[in-house]
């Protein structure tokens, strides 16, 4: 929908701070599409992916990027309502993030296109501890646990959520699927932190989790316990006494 001349412009009043400026802009988009969810994909997306770039190159400073990304939120929940709605699918998702303006964005977009799609959402943000995840996870028993936008300082705490889901063996046909973030830009991180699924984007997520089987777990060795061998104590030797 979006051409990249499109996203250049919405760029402009975007990295400016022009509230009224965004907002009229993407009214006018809303007038030329049928389907709402394309204004997320196309427009608001990579707009917010150009900020983050742009950030993390020190091309604009933290005012800059604070402004543009809390009107992209704002145009994030100005569309929301208006996205068409598919009958439930009967899935559960459950999403938390990282911390940070950016991360709550990208995971709010997600859960939103995933909603529309008929699967039925709950969204942690950021901050929950794992074990509370952890309880939330056995309670609601969720197809997908996604982990969105994870910072490189929070890798390892990722991979011991995963860890943590995994040893206690809850809901164990649950796929872990991450994306954003450090696992956007390093390749296989995903794998590394013992995730099933990864998507680098919110659509890809989705196709990703639907054509998504089941997770098969992994079978605890079994058998027979090997008994200890007694060791046999040396027969005593003769006293001169006992010859």
């Amino acid at each position: 929908m979006a051409s990249s001349s499109l996203v250049d412009e919405y760029m402009s009043p975007l990295l400016a701070g022009n509230r009224v400026s965004c907002r009229d802009f993407i009214q006018r988009q809303m007038e030329n599409v049928r389907d709402i969810s394309l204004l997320y994909t196309d427009l608001v997306w990579p707009a917010m992916e150009r900020v983050e770039k742009l950030y993390r190159s020190d091309r604009i400073n933290v005012a800059s990027e604070h402004m543009a990304t809390r009107i992209n939120r704002t145009i994030a929940d100005q569309l929301q309502p208006k996205l068409k709605r598919a009958e439930p699918n009967g899935k559960k998702l459950v999403v938390t993030c990282a911390d940070g303006e950016t991360e709550e964005l990208g995971a709010q977009m997600t859960v939103d296109l995933f909603e529309s799609r008929g699967w039925e959402v709950y969204f942690l943000g950021a901050g929950v501890p794992n074990d509370e995840i952890l309880s939330l996870v056995g309670q609601l028993r969720p197809d997908v646990l996604l982990v969105f936008g994870a910072k490189p300082s929070g890798v390892p705490g990722v991979r011991q959520l995963v860890d943590l889901i995994r040893n206690i063996g809850i809901n164990p046909t649950m796929n872990i699927m991450v994306s954003g973030g450090v696992f956007n830009r390093a390749d296989a991180l995903w794998k590394e932190v013992n995730a099933e699924l990864f998507a680098s984007s919110a659509q890809e997520a989705i196709r990703v989790a639907e054509a998504a089987e089941p997770r098969i777990p992994t079978p605890i060795p079994t058998g027979p316990v090997k008994k200890r061998r007694r060791r046999r104590k040396p027969p005593l030797l003769a006293t001169p006494e006992a010859q």
